[in-house]
């Protein structure tokens, strides 16, 4: 009778088991497609790092070119300011010699 009632209650226990080893086997495939969402999402990642990373290289280069281009607009306008100053000197020779031939013309 012991042996009996061991083995219906190995039944009883295999019959409640049942759904949560299907439960079990659900969770586990669940957990796979987790993984492989968890996959698609280090790729995605990774991706995005390299292409911040190119973004950064980029800025760094702009900055770069900016700062030189700035460098070059300070020389230039240097530059501008020597040659107003020479233009103005011509101006005031050009005005003298022009009071010059005034004088000569007057003298004649």
């Amino acid at each position: 009778m012991e042996k009996e009632l061991l083995l219906a209650i190995r039944e009883i226990l295999k019959e409640e088991l049942k759904p949560l080893k299907n439960e079990i086997v659900g969770m586990k495939d669940e957990i796979t497609g987790m993984k492989d969402e968890i996959t698609g999402m280090k790729a995605k990642i990774d991706e995005t790092y390299e292409i911040v990373k190119a973004l950064e290289h980029s800025a760094q280069v702009n900055k770069a070119e900016h700062d030189s281009m700035s460098n070059d607009i300070a020389h230039i306008k240097g530059d501008i300011e020597i040659i107003k100053r020479d233009m103005y000197r011509v101006e005031e020779a050009t005005a003298n010699n022009w009071a010059d031939i005034a004088r000569l013309k007057q003298v004649k």
